[in-house]
Order: structure tokens, then C-alpha cells, then sequence
């Protein structure tokens, strides 16, 4: 499973050793120095994943991520970084990251994450036989799994890949109660650090893209000391009591 990746460090030696790691693996590996030579990669060539350091020079890397998701670039990111506490980690993915390792790590890891990254990536783009359309639709919610697209009432939302991994999971059994434990399993190989509100971030980020409201969601409901579930506004309105 080959891929187009960017490196963007400024530690030589270590953006050195991911490479020829990564190049191991078969993948085609342009390193950059810094943030802004990053933005321009990206835009430039749409790699398949960036791998970013959040310490760098000329736009750090959380300014890359931000800027990358406001341009609605759907590269998957892995960041890298020396920062260990949980807000920290939290806010590289509030901002879009799809993974985050701590420094020190072990390049084999490395590798074994953005393996997949990729896999976990490309199963949720490919065409899912068993439905009909190649789509799911919860009300005005509609999910193409195999455009990788969704849509409220005919409106595209552009989606992260783990914000679309849950969002699908959810759609494919409207009505169902999604522990945090089991959305987590949607999302990917995250550092053992991350809490189970890693899952409220993105359950917070999709409210405000596919709530008409996202401080009183009528779509994506939380079932107080269970979890979450999809399920459609016109139906529970229906069986409202009068």
C-alpha cells in the first residue's frame, strides 16, 4: 500500500530516519523544513498524508493543520510532538490532526500508525456492497461511502476521516447507543494518552456541521452516561409525547 507522504521537520536527523523508514515501506517521501514549506507542498502536489512536527519554524504545525482544514484539504495528518499533556493532544485533533505520537518514539511505530492510517483511510473510501446506493441516510443526513461525501438536506459538510468513520459507523445503525469505548474503535491507533474525549471533540466538531443548532442537537443525541446516538429530528418528533 504505497503513499505519497510529506515530512515537514526541522530536526534533520529525524525527519532523515522517518524517511528512510517510510521509503522501507515503499512510499514516496519528500521532506520539507518547515511549516510554510509544508503548506505548500500539500497544496502543490495533495500527498496522502503529512507527518508534522508542532515545533517548527515559519508556521508551526497546529497553524498548519488549521490552515489545511479551513482550505477543506482532506490530507490525513500525523503529528509529532514533545508535548505530552492531554489538552495538548486534544487540541491537535479539536484543530483536525487524525493522529499524534510523542517524542521520543520508535520509528517502527511510527511506520505501524501510518500503515494504518492509510488502511483505515482507504477501507472508509472504498464502496460498501451491502448498501443500497453506496449511501446511508438518516433523515436529511446522507453519508456516500464510497464518494467518501456527506450532506444535510442536499448541503456537502466536509468531514475529517475520523469525524467520517464515526459519523458512518453511527449512520449504519440509526437509533443504536455508541459507547465512547466503541466510537473510539472507529478512530484509529491514537497514543495510549488519549482520553475517551477524544471522542467528544469530534462528536463537538460534528454538531456544528451537521446541527442546525449544535448547542441543542436534534441529530447526534447524547444518551446521558451511555453515549451517543444518530437518529433522525423528524422521527423523534413524531413520537414526542403531545
Amino acid at each position: 500500500m504505497c503513499a505519497n507522504i510529506v515530512i515537514a521537520e526541522d530536526d534533520v536527523k529525524q525527519a532523515e530516519l522517518v524517511r528512510r523508514y517510510l521509503e522501507h515501506e515503499g512510499h514516496a517521501v519528500t521532506v520539507v523544513p518547515d511549516g510554510r514549506a509544508a503548506l505548500e507542498e500539500v497544496r502543490r502536489g495533495e500527498p496522502d498524508l503529512l507527518v508534522l512536527d508542532v515545533m517548527m519554524p515559519r508556521t508551526d504545525g497546529l497553524d498548519v493543520v488549521r490552515i489545511l482544514r479551513a482550505e477543506c484539504r482532506e490530507v490525513l495528518v500525523l503529528m509529532l510532538t514533545a508535548r505530552s499533556t492531554e489538552d495538548d493532544l486534544l487540541l491537535g485533533l479539536d484543530l483536525g490532526a487524525d493522529d499524534y505520537m510523542t517524542k521520543p518514539f520508535s520509528p517502527r511505530e511510527l511506520t505501524a500508525r501510518v500503515r494504518t492510517l492509510l488502511r483505515r483511510n482507504r477501507r472508509s473510501a472504498a464502496p460498501v456492497a451491502s448498501i443500497e446506493d453506496e449511501a446511508l441516510s438518516v433523515g436529511a443526513l446522507r453519508i456516500d461511502t464510497a464518494r467518501h461525501e456527506v450532506s444535510v438536506a442536499g448541503t456537502p459538510v466536509v468531514c475529517t476521516p475520523g469525524e467520517f468513520r464515526i459519523l458512518a459507523a453511527m449512520a449504519m445503525e440509526p437509533d443504536r447507543v455508541f459507547s465512547r469505548e466503541r466510537l473510539l474503535e472507529e478512530l484509529h491507533g491514537f497514543d495510549k494518552y488519549i482520553s475517551n474525549r477524544t471522542v467528544d471533540v469530534h462528536i463537538m466538531h460534528l454538531r456544528k456541521k451537521i446541527e442546525h443548532a449544535p448547542r441543542r442537537p436534534a441529530r447526534l443525541l447524547t444518551v446521558f452516561g451511555v453515549g451517543y446516538k444518530l437518529t433522525d429530528p423528524a422521527k423523534e418528533a413524531r413520537h414526542a409525547p403531545s
